[in-house]
């Protein structure tokens, strides 16, 4: 049988046919497994459509210290052996599912498409470890990087970049704030296609509560592991509530048009513009959440790595080697 045609309209011919093979597949949807399982899902398929992997000169995996003594996994990736400005990298996945692993190739691409190193952080997921530690993974993280952990890792801290998409962008997001806050340095928030808001209840979730891909049903599920209502309104939670955004990082923001959280993405645009805050921020006209991990498949996937990374070298103007 073939897929409903209203869930692929208005998007471009190639990410409706990634979408209807999608659908033909018939996996069971992440809400509809264990946590468990839904990790071990979103692992398997995580690949699929990336583009190759570059090779780099540099891979290193590397641990970061946590408050309570717990040591992150991050992997560093770098296109040369220079001391180098630094995106640090929080993967999407609802706070839920998700991985150094899962993103590998996305973060390979943004080093080697930049010209700087890339730190991807491993940091804690729901349901075992819910908010506010993921926040509280990334600001220690951050601190480390701003610290004495770039120069350990042979970096340049002093040009610092914050990044993630989906969940790791709402972490990036809050992380801009807190460094504006502490005094520290900070030249880019890269946003990619970010949760900002507490309730999911935009006019895009209404669109696109179907998906595909990302649902109202996968949202409502991803925040039942990893927050408890009445933390909702939580700015950490939901930057877009933050009482003052003056004086935090210039943004670059990548949305997908046809995705819930493209309101909230360009809500929160506004709200750093209002505030005085650079913003550069491009929509994907005919793409879906998850499409920046979709370069063999999606052109309008390469052109937001060839964007991304633009802004990068842009705002750390790194020393090419």
């Amino acid at each position: 049988m073939l897929p409903d045609p209203s869930i692929t309209a208005g998007l471009t011919p190639r990410m409706a046919g990634v979408v209807e093979r999608m659908l033909r597949a018939d996996h069971p949807p992440l809400h509809a497994l264990t946590p468990a399982q839904a990790k071990q899902a979103y692992e398997k398929g995580a690949g699929v459509l990336e583009v190759p992997k570059p090779e780099l000169a540099r891979i290193d995996d590397v641990h970061i210290p946590a408050r309570d003594g717990t040591r992150l996994f991050a992997r560093l990736y770098a296109p040369s052996a220079a001391r180098l400005p630094v995106l640090l990298y929080f993967h999407g996945g609802g706070f839920t599912v998700g991985s150094v692993a899962t993103h590998d190739t996305l973060c390979r691409v943004l080093a080697q498409r930049s010209g700087c190193a890339v730190v991807s952080v491993d940091y804690r997921l729901a349901p075992e470890h819910r908010f506010p530690t993921a926040v509280d993974d990334a600001w220690d993280a951050f601190q480390f990087m701003a610290g004495p952990g770039a120069e350990a890792l042979g970096l340049d801290g002093s040009r610092l970049a914050v990044g993630g998409d989906s969940a790791g962008g709402t972490l990036a997001a809050v992380c801009a704030i807190q460094a504006r806050d502490a005094g520290l340095p900070l030249a880019l928030q890269l946003l990619i296609y970010p949760g900002t808001g507490p309730s999911a209840d935009t006019d895009s979730y209404r669109r696109f509560a179907d998906g595909p891909v990302l649902t109202k049903a996968l949202v409502d599920w991803f925040f039942a592991q990893y927050i408890d209502m009445a933390d909702r309104h939580d700015w950490r939670f939901a930057p877009l509530l933050a009482d003052d955004l003056d004086g935090v990082a210039p943004a670059w923001i990548g949305l997908a048009e046809h995705d819930p959280v493209v309101d909230e993405g360009v809500a929160y645009a506004d709200r750093l513009r209002l505030a005085g805050v650079p913003v550069a921020l491009e929509i994907y006209r005919g793409v879906i959440h998850e499409f920046i991990k979709m370069g063999r498949a999606v052109p309008e996937a390469q052109q937001a790595h060839a964007d991304a990374a633009h802004a990068l070298a842009q705002a750390l103007q790194p020393e090419r080697p």
